[in-house]
């Protein structure tokens, strides 16, 4: 019989975009202090697949898991959520 998987999406925010059909992609999660029960940020980066080049610095994007590509890249661009408003403003500075 076959086994439907769930996969788990995960939303961050691209960080680094000069890599060749690679980005960097920074999620925040928030967790629990085990005896202090006070809640703090974590945020860990990602090296995501981007073959097409589409996402840039400021994106909102979704990434999911996938088979290693390299040693350090196990993650794909699912989508682009929302275009980061810092990507276009640096590409009207570089046209004037």
């Amino acid at each position: 019989m076959e086994e439907i998987r769930k996969i788990k999406k995960t939303i961050g925010q691209v960080v680094s975009d000069k890599m060749d059909k690679t980005i960097v992609v920074a999620v925040e999660t928030r967790r629990q202090h085990p005896i202090y029960k006070k809640s703090y940020k974590v945020v860990k980066n990602y090296k995501v697949h981007d073959e097409k080049g589409e996402a840039h610095y400021g994106d909102k994007v979704e990434i999911i898991p996938t088979r290693p590509l390299s040693k350090t890249k196990h993650w794909r661009l699912g989508q682009i959520l929302t275009r980061g408003e810092v990507a276009e403003s640096a590409e009207l500075k570089e046209i004037t």
